[in-house]
């Protein structure tokens, strides 16, 4: 991959530094967001039960996805051991996944819940949280000028952070291409990637994020050590 690794300090190669408005967050290779100040850790699109969902309708997927997902979270929350844990929407896949999920998946979660206060977003795909679902819920969250949501504002008003869109970029460079999840951002925007193990990504160069950002951002691709920035002219699409 032909571009500059962010800078991090030494021994977190991991890690790299991502600022929206007047917040500095920890980027991850995981697809994750750390906020050291309020030692809050942001996922976005966890789609838990997307697999059982799915076979519901007849397209057999291999039912492991919140497994999978859950345990690349708790990875993350061991590393971090956050204080809160903030969801950015569509932390399930529908309103019924909690009564779809292996008993041994939900305990899972519980165990994560345990000493950190979860916040889950109102998403798409959970627009109100089922009962046991645990934590607090919002439509939308406020730190020091940041709003915290879901969808991208069609204004851009003010700085924000938000998933939905499930951010991936292809990189072609040394004779080869490369597409990862990423976050997309111009320091006042940031959109996040899918956390979800079956939650696949959109090229940021699709038309659906001209709107957000047109030309002037800076991809922070998730590759298989570091986190890179990575201007719109290295970026290619699918």
């Amino acid at each position: 991959m032909n571009a500059r690794p962010l800078s991090w300090a030494t021994g977190e190669a991991c890690e790299a530094p991502l600022a929206v408005g007047e917040l500095v967050f920890a980027a991850c290779r995981s697809g994750a967001l750390f906020l050291e100040r309020e030692r809050m850790l942001v996922v976005a699109d966890l789609h838990l039960e997307k697999g059982s969902a799915f076979a519901q309708r007849g397209r057999m997927l291999p039912p492991y996805d919140s497994r999978a997902t859950l345990a690349s979270l708790a990875a993350v929350v061991a590393r971090f051991r956050p204080a809160t844990v903030l969801v950015l929407g569509d932390g399930l896949h529908d309103i019924r996944a909690l009564e779809r999920m292996p008993p041994e998946d939900l305990a899972a979660l519980r165990i994560l819940q345990t000493g950190a206060d979860w916040i889950w977003i109102a998403g798409n795909h959970d627009p109100v949280a089922p009962e046991g679902l645990g934590g607090r819920a919002y439509d939308t969250l406020a730190i020091a000028g940041v709003t915290f949501r879901h969808e991208p504002s069609a204004s851009g008003a003010g700085p924000e952070l938000s998933g939905h869109l499930h951010p991936a970029a292809k990189v072609v460079g040394r004779g080869r291409a490369v597409r990862r999840r990423c976050f997309v951002s111009d320091g006042r925007r940031c959109v996040m990637p899918a956390f979800g193990a079956y939650a696949g990504g959109l090229n940021v160069l699709d038309r659906a994020f001209a709107p957000l950002f047109g030309r002037r951002f800076t991809a922070h691709v998730v590759g298989s050590e570091r986190v890179y920035a990575v201007s719109p002219a290295q970026l290619r699409p699918d």
